[in-house]
């Protein structure tokens, strides 16, 4: 892993905190809003950077989400902004179907992870902080279901085979005790089904070896797991990121906010090798076949980390990474091959 570790970048442990959006000023210069421009929030949220993104220019924004509760809390922001600001219901890989009947983004601004409205819901099923039901779903907020919502955090632990559970949590959440998790759970759901978050949490400690020396909850990293699992969350950023793509026309700038390595080596990989900073990107390979050209230009080789003064005022930040290039002219790639996906997720 880089810098930052799941039980710090993962959320579901720490007690409720107002949603606040992260790295605000960072993202807004890295989009730079100008009068009359069109941007894309697509993470939308509670509308913190609409919200920015609508007060710093004259300029209209689409919002997506693929949460319910989401959508429908975003009625009285698109009333204030008359007419500046439209939500649409979509996850990331849907971005492009959905922005194409509106004008062509001059940028487009993903923060990604869950969100403290989630978090803070015991029904939601993303935390142990208060015992809940193991859904785990972005997509399924007050018992309704969005498109493509998937199976619950229950239907996938009570199901699915030891050695697909072990690979979910070593390769998406880091654990290493994820053999013996793994084996636990399907003692346990031999003998009844496991339905509650606090029934995971209990059983993931119980499991000899799990004890975080850092004072963190054992199950910090089997819920992470499962949760990225649940919500196919680096497939859809890295459809995400090449809808953005095929989206962003010259100049168009890519925001991307991530806050643990597995999103951020997505991110980074995407950027490098668009922008032409991996082996054999050049613009002709030794026998003179042509190469793509790149499709982004870095402006920055490194990460943006927050400040001091943001970390110790939110410490959501602490673990957040900012990444933003700017589109070419270049023709866009399309389809990758899934190489920076952890193999589990490839053929899911």
């Amino acid at each position: 892993m880089s810098n930052e570790q799941p039980s710090e970048a993962d959320p579901t442990a720490r007690g409720s905190l107002p949603h606040i959006p992260v790295m605000l000023a960072e993202v807004l210069a890295a989009l730079s809003p100008r009068d009359g421009g069109f941007y894309v929030d697509a993470t939308f949220g509670a509308g913190g950077y609409s919200r920015a993104i609508l007060d710093a220019a004259r300029c209209c924004v689409l919002g997506l989400d693929r949460d319910p509760s989401a959508i429908a809390a975003a009625a009285s922001l698109c009333e204030a902004y008359a007419g500046r600001l439209t939500i649409a219901s979509s996850r990331f890989g849907d971005m492009e179907r959905v922005a194409l009947d509106h004008p062509r983004p001059d940028g487009i601004v993903f923060d990604l992870g869950v969100s403290s409205m989630q978090i803070d819901r015991a029904e939601r099923g993303f935390s142990f902080q208060a015992d809940g039901p193991l859904d785990m779903r972005m997509g399924q907020a007050d018992g309704e279901l969005s498109e493509g919502a998937g199976p619950s955090a229950a239907e996938v632990v009570n199901s699915a085979p030891e050695a697909l559970l072990a690979d979910i949590l070593f390769q998406l959440g880091e654990e290493r005790r994820s053999r013996a998790i793994a084996a636990a759970i399907v003692r346990r759901r031999a003998e009844r089904p496991l339905a509650s978050t606090g029934e995971l949490a209990s059983l993931v400690a119980s499991v000899p070896g799990t004890r975080r020396p850092d004072g963190k909850h054992a199950a910090t990293r089997t819920f992470q797991a499962l949760r990225i699992w649940v919500n196919d969350e680096l497939g859809e950023l890295a459809r995400g990121l090449e809808a953005a793509e095929a989206l962003l026309g010259p100049g168009g700038r890519l925001v991307v906010v991530t806050f643990h390595s597995l999103e951020d080596r997505i991110v980074k990989r995407f950027l490098a090798e668009r922008g032409g900073r991996t082996a054999g990107t050049s613009r002709h390979l030794p026998g003179g076949e042509p190469k793509r050209e790149p499709s982004f230009r870095l402006v920055n080789s490194k990460s943006l980390s927050p400040g001091e003064a943001e970390t110790a005022a939110n410490p959501r930040a602490r673990s957040a990474r900012l990444r933003w290039a700017e589109r070419t002219d270049a023709a866009a790639w399309g389809d990758g091959d899934q190489k920076e996906l952890p193999s589990v997720l490839r053929h899911r």
